[in-house]
């Protein structure tokens, strides 16, 4: 077990996902330049409120396995607490592997201070995280996470047992269930709370960002497993969702006040689902041929993601929820996007999966958090 240090280490811990599953037909591999940016240490805000170590499993020469183990302190001076986390795992189906690489990451945390390690996230829950584990038949949609269905019994036999569930739906305008409740409730939203839904609005994507940052951070800070985002990390991902964003499904939800102005009280974010062309593009690379490949192949998305919908606090009880159902639902097929996954909901967000069953959603895949006592 060696921890990363050179840059030939990096690309090794890079590379491996791609030999890993280059058999794997449901594997969609990531842009290699997307890979790089999120794993450098030096360069990427997450890593400003964080330390991290990678690692590097060899047998006879040859990379077998990836963790890194990471220290989030904004996530322990918001629920002042002492965890530690792991992501970015990968391991060939060898218990001794992976006890290795969860090992150090392990000892790398608890030497730091944690009582407990969780994950897989990679880095947080801001990113992709959780394990697949139901739904390994399928493509994952763009930015969840796919893996073997072997890790499950490698993770769960180094003594970790489950944190939290995470669940996604699918829906499709051909089966959603338009009910007379959910168009009333809208309805009462739009005229006794004087709630409007508005698309975002990329000309003025500095000013947007900030309002959909100050209203993320409100909005979902009593959701488990919360880290609020700062404005250089939010502003770097931003910038990497404007190049995939389709404004017409992206919604915020604004409130009249009394003197005629317009309050930001909530917002949808819903993409289109890039994997379905990065599944083309071979090895992660756009260079020569991949760029063209991308091209071509985005023309062809029929599929979003809905990765947030969330309301400030002080207006949760109105309802909202129902008002973004009901024009998302109209707007995506509307856009090109007749089929949708809503990814990923918490297991205890019970308004929100009850929401996604009352609409028609089926419940398609299974992640989940886990997290194990260091003593």
């Amino acid at each position: 077990m060696d921890a990363v240090r050179s840059g030939r280490d990096v690309q090794q811990f890079i590379n491996l996902p791609y030999r890993h599953y280059r058999n794997d037909a449901n594997w969609v591999p990531p842009l290699r330049m997307a890979q790089k940016d999120i794993l450098n240490r030096r360069r990427h805000p997450f890593y400003k409120t964080s330390d991290a170590e990678m690692f590097l499993a060899r047998r006879n020469g040859e990379i077998v396995g990836r963790v890194m183990a990471i220290l989030n302190h904004a996530h322990n001076e918001f629920h002042q607490e002492r965890a530690g986390f792991f992501g970015f795992f990968e391991s060939e189906d060898d218990p001794a592997t992976a006890e290795a690489l969860l090992g150090a990451a392990g000892d790398w945390v608890r030497s730091r201070g944690a009582e407990v390690i969780r994950g897989p996230v990679n880095p947080s829950t801001n990113y992709e995280c959780g394990l697949l584990i139901d739904g390994c038949d399928s493509a994952p949609r763009v930015m969840m996470t796919y893996n073997p269905r072997y890790y499950a019994g490698l993770i769960e036999g180094c003594g970790f047992g489950k944190a939290m569930d995470l669940f996604s739906y699918d829906i499709a305008a051909d089966y959603f269930i338009r009910s007379d409740k959910l168009a009333r409730v809208a309805e009462r939203i739009r005229n006794k709370d004087r709630i409007s839904i508005r698309t975002v609005n990329l000309k003025d994507f500095k000013r947007e960002v900030e309002l959909l940052r100050v209203v993320y951070n409100d909005a979902w800070s009593k959701n488990w497993g919360f880290v609020p985002f700062s404005r250089a990390e939010f502003d770097h991902l931003a910038k990497d969702l404007k190049q995939l964003v389709d404004a017409r499904v992206v919604l915020i939800a604004e409130q009249e006040t009394t003197d005629g102005a317009r309050k930001p009280v909530g917002f949808l974010l819903a993409v289109p689902d890039i994997n379905i062309a990065l599944k083309r593009v071979a090895d992660g690379r756009l260079l020569p041929l991949g760029l063209m490949k991308l091209l071509w192949h985005s023309r062809k998305i029929d599929h979003m993601r809905v990765i947030t919908m969330g309301v400030v606090q002080s207006h949760v009880s109105f309802g909202i929820g129902a008002l973004f159902l009901s024009e998302i639902l109209k707007r995506g097929p509307a856009a090109g996007y007749p089929k949708a996954e809503m990814s990923w909901v918490l297991e205890n967000n019970v308004l929100m999966n009850r929401a996604a069953e009352l609409i028609g959603g089926r419940l398609a895949k299974k992640y989940r958090i886990y997290e194990k006592r260091l003593r």
